[in-house]
């Protein structure tokens, strides 16, 4: 298996397919880089090498029991970028690897990247404070904590089921493989890792790194995402990212990936075509 070992010893899993310009894929929690093989199957075909690694504690890469927090998180993907020498890259970030990719350009800038893709992002800050009235009571994340507590793999599988593909809604097609699969993934990831990222993806504020952004930017979000309200994420971000452009899901849930993958794959190789070669 292809890995790379960051400074603090952790080996951290990653999949590199295909040629061209590098997509580097940040997946959500508790997943791994196999939630994204939608969109790299989709952009190899169209002529991009696609790079997506396991966040440390998840999937294939080590489970350590510290730096389960962003700017560890962040400073990883930095040593994958590094260490396969990728430049005028396309960071691509699905809910708490939005968060990262954030985090990734607030500490390690830009010089190699040439766009950046937020979806169903965690940015700016998923905890309500004063001064983020529009964000979810810390009660939400105490609840998610609980539950993985009591009976993490049954977590999973009520987060599939419910609110990650908008499976509780009316009229959902929402396909059992498609709810088993999360289901699977997240029980990859380390109980203590998967734990405590919960605190790093709801308590982390990163609207100071959403402001040092400075390549072309694509924020994703549907509009019944259950999991990240688009109201405290999403049309923040896109206020606080100079020159962002929103796109809009109606009705899309959080799990866009695999719900709209088609219309991502879309959006996704139209916004990547777009950007000066590197």
């Amino acid at each position: 298996m292809s890995k790379i070992t960051t400074t603090d010893g952790t080996q951290i899993y990653y999949k590199d397919w295909g040629t061209g310009r590098p997509v580097v894929f940040s997946h959500g929690w508790p997943l791994s880089g196999d939630a994204w093989e939608a969109q790299m199957q989709f952009l190899v075909s169209q002529g991009y090498r696609c790079i997506a690694h396991d966040r440390r504690g998840h999937g294939r890469s080590d489970q350590p029991s510290e730096g389960n927090d962003m700017n560890t998180y962040a400073d990883d993907l930095a040593q994958v970028i590094e260490t396969l020498d990728l430049s005028g890259a396309v960071l691509v970030g699905h809910s708490t690897g939005g968060g990262e990719v954030a985090r990734y350009i607030g500490r390690h800038g830009t010089s190699r990247v040439a766009g950046a893709v937020l979806v169903s992002a965690v940015a700016p800050l998923m905890l309500k404070t004063p001064a983020n009235p529009e964000g979810l009571p810390i009660e939400v994340f105490d609840g998610i904590r609980a539950g993985s507590l009591a009976d993490r793999s049954q977590l999973y599988k009520d987060f599939a089921a419910g609110p990650f593909y908008g499976a509780n809604r009316p009229g959902s097609k929402v396909s059992e493989g498609m709810k088993e699969a999360f289901w699977r993934l997240g029980m990859q990831a380390g109980h203590r890792n998967a734990y405590e990222c919960i605190k790093a993806f709801s308590e982390t504020d990163l609207t100071e790194d959403l402001k040092a952004f400075d390549v072309p930017t694509l924020i994703v979000h549907g509009s019944d995402d259950q999991v990240v309200p688009i109201v405290a994420s999403g049309e923040k971000s896109a206020k606080l990212v100079k020159g962002a452009t929103l796109r809009v899901y109606e009705g899309g849930p959080h799990g866009l990936t695999d719900t709209h993958k088609d219309q991502l794959n879309s959006d996704l190789l139209t916004f990547i075509s777009s950007l000066p070669q590197a």
